[in-house]
C-alpha cells in the first residue's frame, strides 16, 4: 500500500486538451461546444492545473462554434486564472486557428500550416440538369429573401450580394479576434487577412504564433522536468462506438477529410 502524505506538494499538473478534426454544429463536425463544453470544465478545474495546452489539428469549420469554444476557452481561463498554450501539429487554419488564438501563446511545428483569416461559402447549381430532365423546381415563399441561393434555381445578383455582405461580416468578426488576442504581436503593415496560409517559420515572422516548440518540452521548460500531463478528450456517444451511426460518421469524415486536403493534407 502506498502512503499519501498530504503535505508533500505535487509535481505541476498540465492539462491538455485534444481538439483535433473539422469544427462544426453536432452531426457535422468533430468539434462543437456542445461535446466540448465538459471535456475543457474538467481540464480547466480538476487537480488544479498550472496551465491548460491545447493541442490543435484543425482546418476550421462553423464560425460560430469556433466563436463559441473560443470564448468558452477564454471564460474559463481568466475565471481560474489559469494561463493557456495551444500547439499546432498539421494545420490549424480558419476557424481552427481561431481556436488557436483564443489561447496565451500559440506554438507549431516548423511545417505547420497556420492562417486562412478569412471566411468561405460554397454549394452548387442544378438548375440546367433539372431544366434538362424536364423537371420544374416550385417554391412558395412569404418574404422576398427567404429562398435565397436556392442551388435547383438560378443564382440572383441580389442573393449574391447578400451573401457577400454577411461574408464580410463574419469575416471583420474574425478580424477583431485575431486583434484583440494577439495584439502588438503581429507584424505591422502585413496584410494577415486574406485568406492565406503560412509555415510556422513564416506565421512566427508575421507574429500569428510565438515560435517553432512541441508541448511537452515546452511545458516542462515552463514547469519543469518533473510536470505531470493529464489528457482530456472528446468521448464518442454510445450508439457510435457501437456501430449505429455508421452512415453518419462516414460523411463526417468524408467532409473533413476534404477540408483537410484544401490544405494538402
Amino acid at each position: 500500500m502506498r502512503l499519501k502524505l498530504p503535505f508533500k506538494k505535487k509535481p505541476p499538473l498540465v492539462a491538455v486538451v485534444r481538439l483535433s478534426g473539422a469544427i462544426g454544429g453536432a452531426g457535422r463536425g468533430t468539434l462543437n461546444d456542445a461535446s466540448l463544453a465538459g471535456v475543457l470544465e474538467k481540464a480547466f478545474r480538476k487537480g488544479k492545473p498550472k496551465a491548460v495546452a491545447l493541442q490543435i489539428n484543425s482546418p476550421g469549420g462553423s464560425p460560430v462554434q469556433s466563436s463559441l469554444i473560443g470564448s468558452r476557452i477564454r471564460r474559463l481561463s481568466e475565471e481560474l486564472g489559469v494561463p493557456v498554450y495551444a500547439f499546432v501539429e498539421d494545420v490549424a487554419a480558419s476557424g481552427g486557428y481561431w481556436l488557436a488564438a483564443a489561447a496565451d501563446e500559440i506554438w507549431a511545428d516548423e511545417a505547420s500550416v497556420v492562417g486562412s483569416i478569412g471566411v468561405i461559402s460554397a454549394g452548387f447549381g442544378a438548375h440546367v440538369f433539372l431544366a434538362r430532365q424536364g423537371i420544374e423546381r416550385r417554391v412558395h415563399t412569404a418574404g422576398q429573401s427567404k429562398s435565397m441561393l436556392d442551388p435547383f434555381r438560378p443564382q440572383k445578383e441580389e442573393d449574391v450580394a447578400r451573401l457577400k455582405s454577411l461574408l464580410d461580416d463574419i469575416h471583420a468578426t474574425f478580424i477583431d479576434h485575431v486583434k484583440a488576442r494577439r495584439g502588438d504581436k503581429l507584424a505591422p503593415g502585413a496584410d494577415l487577412f486574406t485568406g492565406e496560409v503560412w509555415l510556422a517559420k513564416r506565421a512566427k515572422d508575421l507574429g500569428l504564433i510565438d515560435g517553432i516548440g512541441h508541448l511537452k518540452p515546452q511545458m516542462q521548460e515552463r514547469f519543469g522536468k518533473k510536470t505531470r500531463f493529464r489528457v482530456h478528450s472528446i468521448r464518442r456517444p454510445l450508439l457510435s462506438r457501437f456501430g449505429m451511426r455508421v452512415v453518419e460518421d462516414a460523411l463526417t469524415q468524408i467532409e473533413e477529410r476534404a477540408s483537410f486536403a484544401r490544405f494538402g493534407l
